[in-house]
């Protein structure tokens, strides 16, 4: 729920902001400058809980704490090439493709019922993509119609 309030909030503090220095609404501008906002704040996780973040890859997948480390590294890199309009729509259309690349590991995460910030086996479980799934379709829209559709 965190993520949401970080993408929300650095929204609107993005919109009002571009209003007040270009004295016109930029939605786009404002959706990346959140999504980049969110990414970043997501990242941290990644290198605060990385034993969490470890147990929501199955056990057959190779390199997982690397793997952990590297995904948080592209969520920056991510963050920054939505800054740059240059880079934005192909940033964009990676971001989706990753998007889409983490769902199996938070439904592995809700199956075992993981607690990434406590590194526990008591986290809220299969209720818990009542909410994830949604969200990350939410995460792709936001996505598309801030970096590729016009």
């Amino acid at each position: 729920m965190k993520v949401v309030w970080v993408l929300v909030i650095s929204f609107m503090i993005a919109l009002f902001s571009i209003r007040l220095l270009q004295h016109r609404y930029d939605w786009k501008l404002a959706g990346c400058i959140a999504m980049a906002a969110m990414l970043v704040f997501t990242s941290i996780g990644h290198f605060v809980f990385v034993k969490g973040m470890t147990m929501m890859l199955p056990p057959f997948v190779p390199f997982r704490k690397e793997l952990i480390y590297l995904t948080g590294i592209i969520e920056i890199v991510a963050a920054i090439g939505l800054l740059i309009p240059s880079l934005r729509v192909v940033t964009g259309c990676w971001l989706i493709i990753f998007f889409i690349m983490l769902l199996p590991a938070n439904i592995y995460a809700a199956i075992k019922h993981i607690d990434l910030e406590k590194a526990t086996f008591d986290g809220s479980g299969l209720s818990y993509l009542w909410f994830r799934v949604p969200l990350q379709l939410f995460f792709i829209i936001w996505t598309y119609c801030c970096t590729i559709r016009y």
